[in-house]
């Protein structure tokens, strides 16, 4: 069956429609400007929690086995790798260019991680003899809730505010303790006395 021809409600469906949603936001921000990336920043940072709280909590255990577990496992990475970046984002530490900088590297990893799991794991998945429109009400219903109450924070919020915000690159780590370097003014040159000759 081609994913166009899915229903709407269909759990595949959901998160191709997720997916589509975040690569959008990406483009959006290679091509905005000054207040308009934060902008957008924060909004990418809401939809790929929400999506990656309904894939971790509902639809990876349910295609986990049969999916098979290197697919999976390096799904749960990649799941961890963003997850740390979208910490690091919300606790806002770092210049703007070293945020934009992380969103880039966020955008890129995510970019992987849905090109690897729309070719390998959903293709995998849509084998199973399972309620796709059940599994996607049930997705659905907790998308609603996430933008309701909020996502709950995650190990990688936890750790990441442990460091409180030094754990970031290790380029703004050195900037941090890197002494401040006094400018000296410049040396006068000294003219040379000429000796005349008695």
């Amino acid at each position: 069956m081609f994913d166009w021809m899915l229903p709407e409600k269909h759990a595949i469906a959901i998160l191709k429609k997720d997916h589509d949603t975040v690569k959008d936001l990406f483009d959006q921000f290679e091509k905005a400007e000054g207040a308009a990336k934060e902008k957008i920043v924060a909004q990418a940072v809401t939809e790929l929690k929400i999506h990656a709280a309904i894939e971790e909590e509902i639809f990876y255990p349910k295609v986990r086995a049969h999916v098979g577990g290197d697919i999976m496992n390096e799904a749960d990475e990649e799941h961890h790798v963003a997850k740390v970046l979208i910490a690091e984002l919300d606790s806002k530490a770092g210049d703007q260019g070293h945020r934009e900088a992380k969103f880039t590297v966020l955008s890129e990893s995510v970019r992987h991680h849905i090109k690897e799991e729309e070719s390998e794991m959903l293709p995998k998945a849509k084998e199973l003899d399972i309620d796709f429109l059940a599994l996607g009400e049930q997705m659905l219903a907790r998308k609603a809730e996430l933008k309701r109450e909020g996502v709950p924070a995650d190990a990688e919020h936890t750790m990441v505010a442990q460091v409180k915000g030094k754990g970031d690159s290790s380029a703004a780590n050195a900037k941090r303790k890197a002494p401040a370097v006094k400018r000296r003014a410049p040396a006068k040159t000294a003219k040379k006395k000429t000796l005349k000759a008695s």
